[in-house]
Order: C-alpha cells, then structure tokens, then sequence
C-alpha cells in the first residue's frame, strides 16, 4: 500500500523533471483514496513557496473544504524542508512518508527535526525510506543533467 501511494508521488516527480523543475513530488491520502498530488513549481510560478508538499496540501484543503486535514496522510519522494514541515504541521496530516533524506535542507531528521522534536501542538507521525532508492535516483539523475 505505502509504496503504490509513493509511486503516485514518483510520478508527480518525474512531471517535475520533464518540466525542468527539481523532481519532488507529493501525495495526500484520505480514507485510501488519493485526494491531492503536486509536484516542484517553483521555476514555472516563480515562486519560491511552490514546493510539491505545498501545491499539495492547498489542494487537498479544497477538497476537504477546510484548512485541516484530519485524517490524511502524505507521500513526499525528498525528506521535507522547513516551510514544508511547518505546512505539514499546521495543516494537520497524520503521518508523513518519506521516500529519501534531503542532507543539504531536509528538517525531518537531516538538519534539524521539525516533527519530532519539538512539543507543537499537533504531531505528525514520521515513516522514512519508502521506496528510497527510486526516489533518490530520481534527484541524482536530475541533478547530474545540471552538472554537464
């Protein structure tokens, strides 16, 4: 079940990449069933808050009708940074699914622990390394295409 949910966020990352944009890709889950995707915008919104976690949780607030998401769950291929965490929290997910570590930003567990560490109001249970090797060969292709 995790890795066919981390596959929909796979396929949001590889949208990315074609667009030319870093490959993350996320996906929110309610009650099994898919109720968001995003994947990176930030080149093509120039915006800097146009992370996938971001895209989708606006999404899955419209299809809920409301800013909390009680209840649903996240598949995200890159370990999120901190912005991202703090939509994390601040919207409610349940639990988060990581498929890779983000060593340069990541701020669940990598450089600092957002969701663990601290004593915020809500917590967000953390599940890491779903489907890790795609979703870390994914960046380093990417970014090996960069490097040329």
């Amino acid at each position: 079940m995790h890795e066919y949910f981390m596959s929909k966020a796979l396929e949001q990352a590889r949208i990315a990449f074609d667009m030319d944009e870093v490959p993350v890709g996320a996906v929110i889950v309610k009650s099994g069933e898919v109720i968001a995707l995003g994947h990176n915008l930030r080149e093509a919104l120039k915006d800097a808050t146009a992370h996938a976690e971001v895209i989708a949780i606006r999404q899955a607030c419209k299809a809920v009708g409301g800013w909390r998401l009680i209840g649903c769950d996240m598949y995200v291929t890159l370990e999120p940074c901190a912005m991202c965490s703090g939509a994390i929290l601040q919207s409610r997910i349940e639990n988060l699914y990581i498929g890779t570590n983000d060593p340069k930003g990541g701020t669940v567990g990598s450089k600092l622990n957002l969701l663990e560490d601290y004593t915020f109001n809500h917590k967000c249970q953390v599940h890491k390394y779903v489907m890790q090797e795609e979703c870390s060969q994914i960046l380093k292709d990417f970014f090996k295409l960069k490097r040329v």
